[in-house]
């Protein structure tokens, strides 16, 4: 059971910087597990759900816009939203077979906790737009980095579903919003492997060089 956490109050003295081995060991080899290897049982109880969802939405938000918003997939929700998943898929893929078909319902039960980050800028707002968004993927960032260390593995991904109007529609988006990612939280049944990294030095420059 997850301890009850503290959380600072408006106003409080906060440190600068927290100096961590063991945080940049875990960004040092951090690393998204695939949605399909997430469903080793084990998800993230109501109080480790919501300190993730609490620590992924402190992140840098110019003039304080909040341009975000969570919409959390837990249990029998999951099915529920299978169903709009299938459906919306074969109106569009008439002809697919019952088996894919049946792949696309499944999606969202691959791993016990689904949370869709919902990019929800202010377009009146004087911030920037970009910057809106920026902070919806910086939201979706946070949110991993929190499940993995609260024990978790978990992935941001969109897929076909993200960008497809009949499920924005069900999922309640306004004009101005758009899925910023799903996340899926679980227990791995599988360690992930290294990938390919950047070639830093292609990639980094100095100003006046």
């Amino acid at each position: 059971m997850t301890k009850t956490v503290d959380y600072p109050e408006l106003g409080a003295e906060l440190p600068s910087c927290q100096p961590s081995e063991t945080t940049l060991a875990m960004l040092r080899t951090r690393r998204s597990t695939p949605a399909d290897f997430l469903g080793g049982g084990r998800g993230p109880d109501a109080a480790a759900l919501h300190d993730i969802l609490t620590i992924a939405a402190r992140v840098p938000d110019h003039r304080r816009v909040v341009p975000f918003r969570f919409i959390v997939f837990e249990g029998a929700a999951r099915t529920a939203f299978g169903a709009v998943l299938r459906r919306t898929f074969l109106a569009a893929n008439p002809d697919a077979d019952g088996a894919k078909a049946d792949y696309e319902e499944a999606r969202f039960l691959r791993a016990p906790a689904v949370i869709a980050v919902v990019s929800s800028p202010d377009k009146s707002h004087r911030t920037p737009v970009w910057e809106q968004e920026l902070c919806a993927g910086a939201v979706c960032q946070n949110m991993l980095l929190a499940a993995s260390a609260h024990g978790f593995a978990a992935q941001w991904i969109t897929e076909w579903y993200a960008y497809d109007e009949a499920v924005s529609d069900a999922l309640g988006l306004k004009a101005d919003e758009r899925v910023a990612g799903f996340i899926y939280i679980g227990a791995a049944t599988e360690p992930p492997k290294e990938r390919g990294r950047p070639d830093m030095d292609s990639i980094i420059s100095r100003f006046g060089d």
